[in-house]
């Protein structure tokens, strides 16, 4: 049957029991405007901020204040006064849906929903994308739903404060239908959508470093080139507090720590990524919620530096995530085709940090040698065919790299300075200053990633290179590995050739941010 076309039928789902979630109204506009992204925010429970988010929040400031409440539906009043309404909730079990409104214009049972979208009103057909015509088109149906009448709706764009008015057709409503219930079959199906494939909605969305469409589309053949991403940077640095009886307190947007009821360090919670508790000290409960609010971990420590754990908020609720890692520790092949990358990058820079602080020195023909063995090294481990073999390859790289750890460390003129001389590379516990300051700093990578990868919904316990043991943060240490020397290793050499220790630091505060 040649030119006939099978109309699409939505498929209404059953009214909801208490088991299943409400659809939020926001997730069907990001579901109409990508539906990975979609997926992305509602099954997999995943966020980032950007520019465009914390201005967005800043131009609902105002609307996300509550004001009078909703009235009930009233065809009475022959003269009903307009009533607004700021931030009003309404939910539906048939619908399925519910939305929080940001103004709510009301006059007996005729009531308007106005939706504040930041920047500029865009030149486009009917004054607003789809995807915002309709979210505000799911607010009117749950209007409707609550005995409102509702023909039109209104999105006011703070950028150029005008309002757009959008009028609830019959087109727009079965548009409004189609992507309710493709949102509900694509999060019951369990599939993530393909991503968009060289779309100008890529680069500015939020979540691009966690979608990764171009990568994901370079990687299947689907496209070839891969826009770079610009990645902002984070100022935030972790909070260290050690002194014995100190406090640390919320006030404002910052933190304060005392130290015997006086004030000794300020530090704004925007520039905190995490607070390190060592040893006897006091947080408050305000200060502990505000922390889980804002996703910033505290990780608490004996005074002798033992890490006793952490605490975070509700955490990631990316189940998906945790169970492709399983999946995938218990396939051998999938572990040494990971672990393959992980080591090759480890031995890389290693040969990396010796040639940048061995480029001083004359370059003997024995360096050249050292060097070509390493590049030899890592090739060969992209080439195992065995974790076991791997485990043998590394073995062998590290003992070409610690056999040159020595010359990195430069010698000292002033004589009253601690000597630190490195033959080789022993821990468990280490015999030599050297050797317990790259234990100690790898002691402090491996934390620094078990508090990632917790953060992101990775196992930290289950690895990769590292298999299983109990106790033991597998992932966290298959993680560290390729960080070793440009982070760890590379901090001890400048602590050392800096002359940075504790008798130059007597006077060190007990309270401050570090960046390792």
């Amino acid at each position: 049957m040649k030119g006939i076309i099978q109309p699409e039928l939505p498929l209404p789902f059953p009214e909801l029991n208490e088991d299943q979630p409400l659809l939020p109204a926001r997730m069907i506009n990001e579901y109409e405007y990508c539906p990975r992204l979609a997926y992305l925010e509602w099954v997999q429970g995943e966020w980032s901020d950007s520019g465009d988010t914390i201005e967005g929040r800043h131009a609902h400031r105002i609307v996300d204040r509550p004001s009078k409440p909703l009235p009930p539906p009233d065809n009475t009043s022959e003269a009903p006064e307009p009533i607004h309404s700021r931030s009003v909730t309404l939910s539906s079990n048939r619908l399925g849906l519910i939305a929080r409104m940001d103004l709510v214009e009301s006059e007996g049972d005729y009531a308007t929903p106005v939706d504040y979208k930041r920047g500029k009103r865009p030149h486009v057909e009917k004054g607003a994308y789809l995807p915002e015509q309709v979210q505000l088109c799911v607010q009117g149906m749950l209007l409707e739903e609550h005995g409102y009448q509702v023909e039109a709706g209104m999105l006011y764009f703070h950028g150029s404060r005008e309002r757009v008015r959008i009028a609830f057709d019959e087109e727009l409503r079965d548009r409004t239908r189609s992507a309710i219930h493709g949102l509900r079959a694509m999060a019951a199906g369990g599939q993530i959508p393909a991503p968009l494939t060289d779309s100008p909605k890529c680069p500015r969305c939020s979540l691009v470093t966690i979608c990764l469409p171009d990568e994901i589309n370079n990687l299947k053949r689907i496209q070839e080139n891969t826009r770079p991403l610009a990645v902002g940077r984070d100022e935030a640095m972790p909070l260290y507090v050690q002194a014995n009886k100190a406090s640390v307190r919320k006030k404002g947007d910052t933190l304060q720590v005392h130290i015997d009821d006086q004030l000794a360090k300020t530090a704004r919670l925007r520039d905190i990524s995490q607070v390190v508790l060592m040893g006897n000290v006091y947080l408050t409960t305000p200060t502990l919620h505000e922390l889980m609010r804002r996703e910033i971990p505290i990780t608490w420590h004996s005074y002798g530096g033992w890490f006793l754990g952490h605490s975070t908020g509700t955490g990631h609720k990316n189940v998906e995530l945790r169970t492709a890692q399983y999946h995938t520790s218990f396939n051998t092949q999938g572990c040494l085709h990971i672990a393959r990358r992980i080591i090759a990058n480890k031995i890389t820079n290693c040969r990396t940090l010796l040639m940048r602080n061995l480029k001083d020195e004359t370059v003997s023909e024995e360096d050249r040698n050292l060097f070509d063995a390493l590049r030899q090294d890592a090739r060969k481990a992209m080439r195992a065919e065995s974790l076991e073999q791997l485990l043998g390859i590394e073995g062998t790289a590290a003992s070409r790299y610690f056999s040159a750890f020595p010359r990195m460390i430069k010698p000292k003129d002033d004589r009253s300075s601690l000597e630190f001389n490195f033959t080789k590379r022993n821990r468990r516990p280490p015999t030599d200053p050297v050797n317990a300051l790259l234990s100690y700093a790898y002691s402090v990578l491996t934390r620094s990633w078990l508090i990632t990868l917790s953060a992101v919904g990775l196992d930290p316990y289950r690895g990769f290179y590292h298999q299983p043991r109990y106790g033991r943060p597998a992932l966290a240490l298959d993680m560290m590995e390729p960080f070793r020397p440009l982070v760890a290793d590379s901090s001890v050499l400048t602590a050392i050739n800096k002359g940075l220790n504790s008798t130059n630091n007597r006077n060190a505060p007990s309270c401050g941010a570090l960046p390792l």
